[in-house]
């Protein structure tokens, strides 16, 4: 399926690192200066890259294989810190997304992001990019006590926003971020074009629409709210 069906959708939330900004340049380059600080040999950018989506712990447990790290500890804390000072050093908007985002806003549907992200890192980011302001909500991993697969985030979102959850649409590039769209009873587009690890297959997330380009996504998005025929 190249499209969604049945219902006039007036909303669409983004998750942020591999769906809405390629940050995998910033994320990757942090773990591979903690890499090269402890004698590891850096991780391949590209199998790295597939990790994002997993996190900072997703990274670290990639690059430090023999260590075991869990998330809070002081590792992944450290991580943070460093990742912290330059959160927006080399991470844009995927290329045309941000042409999306501005036919939105031109017809007045409003957009937002709802991520795992902590809002420490969320909101410099967002800020940096210019995006902070223009965006309808912005729900982080922190927002509230539970994070995505969890659908709380998404319905507040769609709260904040005013719509129904029917009718909006959330886009992500992993498989808890499908579920939570349809744990809360929105449509989902499955961002394929993300941070997809080899093991992973976004055509088993029950995505109601695959995306495999960002062309791909606007496509789909604008005949969805009904901006293009």
């Amino acid at each position: 399926m190249t499209e969604l069906y049945g219902t006039e959708y007036n909303a669409v939330l983004f998750d942020l690192d591999g769906t809405l900004v390629d940050t995998a340049p910033d994320m990757v380059a942090v773990l591979h200066r903690l890499q090269q600080e402890h004698g590891v040999e850096p991780s391949a950018y590209e199998l790295a890259r597939s990790n994002v989506s997993n996190g900072a712990v997703g990274l670290l447990t990639l690059g430090f294989p023999e260590m075991e790290i869990e998330f809070g500890d002081d590792f992944h804390q450290e991580y943070l810190e460093r990742y912290a000072e330059m959160v927006c050093q080399d991470s844009r908007v995927f290329d045309q997304l941000d042409g999306l985002l501005q036919q939105l806003e031109e017809l007045d549907c409003p957009w937002g992001v709802v991520t795992n992200k902590p809002e420490q890192l969320t909101l410099p980011l967002l800020i940096e990019l210019g995006l902070a302001e223009r965006s309808a909500c912005v729900i982080s991993g922190d927002t509230l006590a539970v994070r995505k697969p969890d659908p709380a985030q998404l319905l507040l979102a769609c709260d904040l926003i005013g719509v129904e959850p029917r009718t909006a649409i959330y886009i992500g590039d992993a498989e808890r971020d499908i579920e939570a769209g349809r744990r809360a009873g929105m449509a989902t587009i499955a961002a394929s074009y993300g941070y997809v690890t080899e093991d992973d297959d976004p055509r088993e997330w029950d995505a109601d629409v695959i995306a495999t380009t960002t062309e791909e996504l606007t496509q789909i998005v604008l005949k969805a709210v009904n901006l293009e025929d």
